[in-house]
């Protein structure tokens, strides 16, 4: 369980980190330091801290139990994945009404996944990393609020094709997951048996 919650810890100060910096200018660490070495060092920290989180969840298991979901839940997270998966797609496709309508689709991505999975799981290593991240991902949002940046403009052109596309990855990502590379990476069934 420590190298879960020290990975957990290391990961999410990056990103908090980034979240809450100044973006003032002459106070912006990115712009003092340059973008590409604070990038570099912002994503060495950021792997270091997953890996910790993917050795240690890993390693915690098995993990207590801190409740029980009805089986149900399970079949709601299949359900909320479709959704978080679109969702995901479409922040790296061009501009379409869902990526207009929802301004950040990653982090609603991140805050639907992690949501599903804490209806679906119950093991004291699962509410840690998956209320988490719904942690994070709730606050980075009001972050991202507060500093004005509010996903493409009102005047952003729409693509269709950025729709079409998120829809199309993202449920081909989907059934790749669910039903084959869930259990290869993670080691558990995601469709329920």
């Amino acid at each position: 369980m420590t190298y879960l919650i020290l990975g957990l810890a290391i990961f999410f100060a990056s990103h908090l980190f980034s979240a809450f910096r100044s973006r003032a200018p002459g106070k912006d660490l990115k712009e003092k330091v340059g973008a590409g070495p604070y990038m570099g060092l912002y994503s060495l920290v950021s792997i270091a801290g997953f890996a910790l989180i993917v050795w240690g969840y890993g390693a915690a298991r098995p993990s207590p139990i801190l409740y029980t979901p009805p089986a149900f839940l399970a079949h709601v997270n299949l359900l909320l994945m479709v959704i978080a998966m679109i969702l995901l797609a479409s922040a790296y496709l061009p501009t379409g009404h869902l990526k207009k309508a929802v301004k950040h689709p990653m982090l609603a991505a991140v805050k639907v996944w992690a949501f599903g999975h804490l209806l679906a799981n119950g093991e004291l290593n699962s509410v840690l990393l998956f209320g988490s991240f719904l942690a994070y991902g709730v606050i980075d949002r009001i972050a991202v609020k507060k500093r004005g940046d509010n996903g493409p403009g009102p005047d952003a052109a729409v693509n269709v094709m950025g729709d079409i596309g998120a829809v199309v990855v993202g449920l081909g990502a989907y059934a790749a997951i669910a039903f084959y590379l869930h259990p290869v990476l993670f080691g558990v069934q995601a469709m329920p048996g």
